[in-house]
């Protein structure tokens, strides 16, 4: 049988997967690997794992090939989920057998041929043995019932896909002709046929329905059901609508948010209501297995029809425009507005024609029909589509245009559907609607030209990709406004995050757009393996080969794995808080505590930071796959870059951390080299900051401080002297300057009172009597405002004292000589 334009399965696995994302989750909900009818699998008898024989035999007893896609899908789900069973049993038995190998490990080695042991002893041993071989014998045959369950999942898809693809380009009559007609015609009478038991046991099962013993109940639970569908709808979106007003802050993340909340719970609601109401009817059993199955078909069509209308309404927004997610003008948004009802109905009437030629078991002249009808219908409704979004004739409300802008450059609305700016409608856009329109050319050609299966799939997956893009479109949108809520600087919690840690805002924006991209890109992979999945794929294998994707991809000698990829950015990312944290504790808690000096402290943290971050990276770097030994070779590699133009900065590198090491230059120090002379302000892995007195700052390298003579005038005594010579008449009472001297700098409260301030008469210079006043203080950066105050205190004190300075003697100019006659 052909394949058919299946909405609803797609639906379902998108629904899926958006709950895999959100919740973190690596797969999908492993509902998809049970069989859609009901029937036991071995993966849902029991939650422990069957014994290898009896997963033998189950793969051994299924077909090895089907007649049906539908069968072939039910086959692909069986062998899915006996590799499952196997798998889970690989699992158990390899915990078991760590265990064995560990009690072995207690008892040690059998002793050498000729000693003795205890029997007991031994008698353990053996017991233990025989169970370690047993448990890896399970292991080793549960290995090959996977293997063999890939392989025949694999062969089984391949021969869908070879028999699709044959059907698909196979060529019928033309539905302009008149023997496409006539075959329809002479198929309905066996058709009508096949189609009378369904009716018959439909009519049965609305009979028995409204029996009087069934009528009150069902007729309750319809209304109940229709209730929560219409009524309940409105007030849940209503009430997320002020929910969301009341707890989340005006923003983006508001408007994706609740874009998927109302998706989610419309979508909730209305199948508790269908799904109760059909619990209810099998309860009674009213049903029977073909009035049954179309009742689960039916409710796959109001699920996809709520799917399609909840999405499209929650993105136009026309009753809240300043909730619209995407940047669409309100002309645009209204004309826009019957087309999400359009898609479902559609959508819904092309599709239930094809489940019932599905279950009748229809002739291949119904299928081919109902194949040209769903061509048709879809393209007439993507034409119309297209009609709508041609940009507006006054060029104000440009339609696609503003849709495929971004935020920042969408004008400002002017309240009557045009907007203030003329704004110019990018090239992709139109290219993109020049590609539809080729695309829908094609379909029409495909059609007219008798290859109806082929027109049929592709304006299936003209709509699909529409709904596809539509979804991770809102996705997209929801990561970014959530990475830019929690981690930007001018979000509360990026404000918190900062003043937590201490991080700068550059670097909280750096970290949201990182997480963004990264976000996205995991976003984009699973958009590119559900649109670029070969024909006739359906959403299992979509997902079997996202898992094999994820399993990891060879570029050359390495394997890529994505889960990978994500575990070494989360070890990044945790590894580099943990330093933070810890960084934070020292500085605010220990080091306090620790009685060490701010340069010891300084010294230790840089310490700590850079061997935290080797230790982290080389952590990503394992997650990554990455080993020691990669890391040897690219080492190696690097050092014949290091050997011909590093040397510097290697030097450099190795003199930062014999600095931090032996710390005979730490932060806070005033040093001088050559003629630079200042304070350390910080050590960095290349290169060493120091603060000159002008407030200006030098780099000097690190290799300087390690080759080059340093004067550090507080590495042994952090202590200043003030040293004053002053010059007094040579009358002057020495004992009585002596003590004026002394009384200064006693009276200063900078000067130490240990060592106690000193004054001494050096001698006599040129008829003037040398004095010289030493005094200490706790650092040397105030020697200089001391010895001012001490000089006008002891200025002040002679010339209250009476005693005399020295006046300096300026030698008579002589004579200009006269000039001669």
């Amino acid at each position: 049988m052909i394949q058919r334009m299946r909405p609803t399965p797609r639906l379902l696995f998108l629904f899926a997967l958006w709950l895999a994302l959100w919740t973190g989750l690596p797969h999908l909900p492993t509902a998809w690997a049970q069989p859609a009818s009901g029937a036991s699998t071995p993966a849902t008898q029991a939650d422990a794992p069957a014994d290898i024989a009896t997963l033998r035999s189950q793969l051994t007893a299924l077909p090895k090939s089907a007649e049906t896609s539908d069968e072939a899908r039910l086959l692909v789900r069986q062998v899915d989920a006996i590799g499952t069973a196997a798998q889970k049993l690989i699992d158990l038995r390899t915990g078991q057998l760590n265990d064995l190998n560990a009690r072995l490990g207690e008892l040690g080695p059998a002793p050498a041929a000729g000693t003795t042991e205890d029997p007991d002893i031994t008698r353990q041993r053996a017991t233990l043995t025989r169970e370690r071989n047993g448990v890896d014998a399970d292991i080793r045959l549960a290995r090959l019932v996977v293997v063999d369950a890939q392989q025949r999942a694999t062969e089984l898809l391949n021969k869908r896909r070879q028999d699709f693809e044959a059907r698909l380009t196979e060529r019928t009559a033309s539905p302009l002709s008149p023997v496409f007609w006539r075959a329809i015609a002479d198929a309905w009478p066996d058709d009508r046929d096949r189609l009378a038991p369904l009716l018959a046991e439909l009519r049965t099962a609305a009979a028995a329905a409204l029996s009087p013993e069934n009528r009150g109940v069902v007729l309750g639970a319809l209304l109940l059901a229709l209730g929560v569908i219409t009524l309940g709808n409105m007030l849940a979106e209503r009430g997320l609508v002020a929910l969301a007003q009341r707890i989340l802050p005006g923003g983006r993340l508001r408007r994706s948010l609740l874009v998927i909340a109302v998706v989610l719970v419309n979508m909730l609601l209305v199948a508790l209501a269908l799904h109760g109401f059909r619990a209810l009817l099998e309860d009674r059993q009213l049903l029977g297995e073909a009035a049954r199955e179309m009742v689960k078909e039916l409710i796959g069509v109001a699920l996809f029809m709520t799917f399609v209308l909840s999405l499209g309404r929650a993105l136009l927004a026309n009753a809240r425009r300043s909730w619209r997610l995407p940047p669409i003008a309100d002309a645009m948004a209204l004309r826009l507005r019957p087309f999400p009802l359009l898609v479902a109905i559609v959508g819904a009437l092309v599709w239930i024609p094809a489940q019932v030629n599905a279950l009748v078991e229809a002739s291949y002249a119904a299928l081919q029909a109902t194949q040209a009808a769903t061509a048709a219908a879809l393209t007439m409704l993507v034409a119309l589509l297209m009609f709508r979004l041609r940009p507006a004739a006054t060029g104000g409300a440009v339609g696609a245009a503003q849709a495929a802008a971004p935020d920042a450059a969408r004008p400002a609305d002017a309240g009557d559907g045009t907007s203030a700016t003329q704004t110019i409608r990018p090239v992709w856009v139109g290219l993109l609607r020049g590609l539809v329109g080729v695309v829908l050319l094609a379909v029409v050609a495909l059609l007219v030209s008798g290859y109806v299966a082929l027109a049929s799939l592709v304006a299936s997956q003209l709509i699909w990709t529409g709904i596809v893009g539509c979804a991770f479109y809102v996705l997209f949108k929801f990561v970014d406004d959530l990475c830019m809520a929690l981690l930007a600087a001018r979000s509360a919690t990026g404000q918190r995050l900062a003043a937590s840690f201490g991080l700068q805002p550059t670097r909280l924006d750096q970290a949201a757009v990182l997480l963004s991209g990264v976000l996205r890109l995991a976003l984009f992979f699973y958009l590119v393996i559900t649109l670029m999945a070969p024909l006739g794929t359906g959403p299992e294998e979509v997902v079997q080969r996202s898992g094999q994707f994820g399993s990891g991809l060879q570029v050359g000698e390495f394997q890529f794995v994505p889960a990978a990829l994500f575990s070494a950015l989360a070890v990044l990312v945790a590894g580099f808080i943990a330093l933070r944290v810890l960084r934070v504790w020292l500085d605010t808690r220990y080091f306090p505590a620790s009685g060490l000096e701010p340069g010891m402290r300084s010294s230790l943290t840089t310490l700590l930071g850079y061997a935290g971050g080797v230790l982290v990276v080389a952590m990503a770097l394992s997650a990554l796959g990455i080993g020691i030994n990669r890391i040897a070779w690219i080492a190696s590699a690097l050092s014949v870059g290091i050997g011909f133009g590093l040397q510097a900065i290697v030097q450099n590198f190795i003199s930062g951390l014999i600095l931090l090491a032996e710390r005979p230059v730490k932060v806070g120090d005033w040093v001088v080299l050559g003629t630079t002379e200042g304070d350390v302000r910080r050590i960095n892995v290349r290169a060493t900051e120091i603060q000159l007195a002008d407030r200006s700052t030098v780099i000097v390298p690190n290799s300087e401080f390690i080759t080059k003579t340093v004067r550090n005038m507080t590495l042994a005594n952090a202590e200043g002297r003030v040293l004053i010579r002053l010059p007094m008449p040579l009358a002057s009472d020495a004992r009585h300057v002596r003590e004026l001297m002394l009384a200064a700098c006693a009276a200063h409260p900078s000067i130490l009172p240990t060592p106690a301030p000193s004054v001494s008469l050096e001698g006599i210079e040129n008829g003037m009597l040398i004095f010289q006043a030493i005094a200490y203080v706790n650092s040397p950066r105030v020697a200089g405002g001391v010895k001012s105050d001490l000089l006008f205190t002891m200025l002040e004190d002679f010339k209250r004292a009476g005693l005399p300075l020295v006046t300096p003697v300026v030698a008579a100019t002589p004579p200009a000589p006269a000039p001669l006659a």
